[in-house]
């Protein structure tokens, strides 16, 4: 068993002295900040679930302090630039193809660049449709259809920079991960956030979501398509137009056609989303949408 330890005998001057090096123990342990201002406590796995409360909350609050009504979600590759930094990647991955010009990868480098250079095109008109979604639908008490990316680069950095453009408001959901993510510079400051869980910031997507604008992308991409479209397929998000940009695109990556062929949709879930070419185009869709559907 266990004893505590006895101090010795002390004259009154020690005394006061230890009692001074406790009291600065005590003042200096976590157990005595208050509960919110203790990291080390925040970071427990036993207290996942406040963490994750947190998340949900704080730019929840933040949505109605900025009376934020409803949003339009814009998905797309990161690696999609604008045509200028695309047309410098090329020439860099040329240059060092020259200097090795027996090496396949360094080939293949300059083939994606070129690729990349030519789907430049959609960055521009992810900039576009932010700005024709943002310039007339933030001027009432509630804001309507204002732009929300994950936050970061590419097709993300496009649709913050529209709005930017036309100084409107638009949200970024940034995400914590391994490698460094910095958003980018063009999301109204009050309305970027940083997310741990992925489930919460998907939920953030989704909640006050008027309508889904998917650029061409990769896995995230995809990811949030195919997430977005179960949960219309299952009738557990509210209706919204879900619109895939540019169908030469996205037509050689899914053969939806060949999904509901093979029986595992049906021919009424290819409805579920539309297909756009041009920002006005997409921006109409949604819309014809919202004037058609019943008030109240």
């Amino acid at each position: 068993m266990k004893t505590c330890s006895i101090l010795p005998d002390t004259t009154l001057g020690d005394d006061v002295a230890l009692a001074a090096e406790n009291m600065e123990a005590i003042l200096a342990s976590p157990s005595y900040s208050l509960a919110q201002h203790d990291r080390l406590l925040m970071d427990r796995p036993e207290t996942r679930g406040v963490r994750m409360l947190l998340e949900l909350h704080k730019p929840e609050l933040a949505f109605q302090e900025h009376r934020i009504h409803s949003t339009v979600i814009v998905f797309g590759g990161t690696q999609i630039v604008e045509r200028g930094a695309a047309q410098r990647r090329l020439t860099e991955a040329r240059r060092a193809a020259q200097g090795n010009p027996d090496s396949p990868r360094l080939k293949r480098d300059v083939e994606r660049a070129e690729k990349l250079l030519s789907r430049s095109r959609y960055y521009d008109a992810a900039r576009e449709f932010a700005r024709l979604v943002s310039i007339d639908n933030q001027c009432d008490d509630a804001r309507d259809f204002v732009i929300v990316t994950g936050g970061g680069p590419g097709i993300m950095e496009a649709a913050n920079r529209g709005a930017f453009d036309v100084g409107c408001q638009s949200i970024g959901l940034n995400i914590k991960l391994p490698a460094e993510q910095q958003p980018n510079p063009f999301i109204t400051p009050d309305l970027c956030f940083q997310f741990k869980y992925f489930a919460l910031r998907k939920f953030h997507f989704i909640l006050r979501a008027a309508a889904v604008v998917l650029f061409p992308g990769g896995f995230g991409t995809l990811d949030e398509m195919f997430e977005t479209l179960t949960l219309r397929q299952t009738h557990r998000m509210q209706p919204v137009p879900i619109i895939l940009f540019g169908r030469e695109y996205w037509s050689k990556i899914i053969d939806f056609r060949q999904m509901a062929e093979e029986g595992v949709i049906s021919d009424d879930h290819l409805d579920l989303f539309s297909w756009a070419e041009t920002p006005e185009e997409a921006w109409q869709q949604i819309v014809d949408f919202h004037n058609a559907k019943p008030k109240g």
